[in-house]
């Protein structure tokens, strides 16, 4: 019996489970991505069934009272553009994403994001004395002394409050209460700018720019092979910035511009400990370096976004079952067209959605889906990121619909 004929037997099936019994497309020199055919569909239908009734048997709570239910974001902004890349084949999309396809991961922490965004533009949640403490620490590691700092905010001068109020009030508006808190600290001195913001991202400014040993070339455009050498010279240099016990650089990139040109980006991570603490510290406790377009080092971000509120370690599905959700619409996008078909799914991998508008650091599998749509006259692809939820239905309080458009 074919894999259309099984899933048609069975009752009650949606055409969008029949579509998932198709045949993994790409290259055979990367091994299957997902198994697909009736394994896939036959699976994530009785999985995808049985997390559905689940919910109906604990309406408002999760039937797991030792976890709380996770609210997922709204959705994507179609202001942001969408999250497309653009390469020739997908084995030139690179990372060192420490999960891999068989890796074996029953559960994943879930950490609730201190920040709250408001409406009216505002932001609570915010820790100075973390900030501070994130400032300091990324001066001491660039050799400055944290006791001669001189910090500062970014609280608007009294001009500048009179002028931002008067905007207002000519549309008949006031200002938000908290618009003028600070939300950044800043320190600087000879060569250097350090900002950190509420988020516990630190940029550090290298004023003027620098420029690494002539044997390196660290351009927008270099290849990979120049990208990771550059990668080790940074590591070595700025061993006291990175304070990391086993980094590891995370060359990823590889995709194209609009004039065919790759770029590849250096970030490093640790990569001690166990596998699930590699996939914390890979998603969210970063280093991350930047070049200008002379090929000089003008900016290092520090990402340590502030994971003290721990909400516990969640059951995870299957990339198998998470597939099975993919083709049911169950996903989060900013790409502006519905899933094409699990048969053009060319790359899966499991990751932490990190932006400021998540209420919880939880972790997804994103699929790499080709667009045939916006292939190019001479071949060069596009492939637009779709976002499953990776904890288990009966963890959340709604599962994502793909509704058209932006979601």
């Amino acid at each position: 019996m074919n894999a259309r004929k099984f899933l048609e037997a069975m009752n009650d099936i949606g055409d969008a489970y029949v579509e998932e019994a198709l045949r993994y497309r790409g290259r055979q020199k990367k091994r299957n991505l997902l198994k697909w055919g009736v394994l896939a569909a036959g699976l994530a239908l009785a999985v995808y069934g049985s997390m559905h009734i689940l919910p109906a048997l604990y309406p408002g709570e999760s039937p797991h009272t030792e976890l709380p239910l996770l609210t997922l974001p709204e959705g994507e902004s179609a202001s942001m553009g969408f999250e497309g890349y653009m390469a020739w084949d997908i084995t030139e999309l690179t990372n060192a994403n420490p999960w891999k396809e068989d890796s074996r991961l029953s559960a994943l922490p879930v950490y609730q994001n201190p920040l709250a965004h408001h409406a009216d533009g505002s932001v609570s949640g915010s820790d100075f004395e973390n900030m501070r403490e994130l400032l300091e620490e990324i001066a001491a590691g660039m050799g400055l002394d944290p006791k001669e700092l001189t910090v500062t905010d970014d609280t608007p001068d009294e001009e500048t409050k009179a002028l931002i109020t008067e905007k207002f009030e000519s549309i008949g508006d006031q200002v938000p209460e908290g618009y003028f808190l600070p939300t950044k600290l800043i320190t600087e001195t000879e060569g250097l700018n350090i900002q950190v913001d509420q988020a516990m991202t630190a940029e550090i400014s290298f004023e003027p720019a620098v420029s690494l040993p002539d044997e390196y070339r660290f351009t927008h455009h270099a290849s990979y092979e120049e990208i990771s050498a550059a990668a080790k010279y940074l590591q070595d240099a700025y061993e006291g910035l990175l304070r990391m016990e086993h980094p590891r650089a995370n060359i990823s990139g590889g995709d194209s511009d609009i004039y065919r040109r790759q770029s590849y980006h250096i970030e490093f991570f640790d990569a001690g400990g166990s596998l699930t603490e590699q996939i914390v510290n890979y998603n969210l406790n970063r280093t991350a370096f930047y070049c200008d377009d002379e090929g000089k080092l003008f900016l290092a971000r520090v990402f340590r976004p502030d994971l003290s509120q721990k909400v516990g370690d969640y059951p995870i599905i299957t990339l198998e079952e998470a597939a099975g959700l993919l083709a049911n619409g169950n996903y989060i996008t900013s790409v502006p067209c519905r899933m094409p078909g699990t048969d053009l799914i060319a790359k899966a991998e499991l990751v932490y959605r990190t932006g400021s508008l998540e209420p919880y650091f939880m972790p997804y599998y994103r699929f790499y889906v080709e667009l045939p749509e916006m292939e190019a006259e001479d071949g060069l692809k596009t492939y637009g990121a779709y976002y499953v939820p990776a904890v288990e239905e009966s963890y959340l309080s709604h599962m994502p619909v793909w509704e058209g458009g932006f979601h």
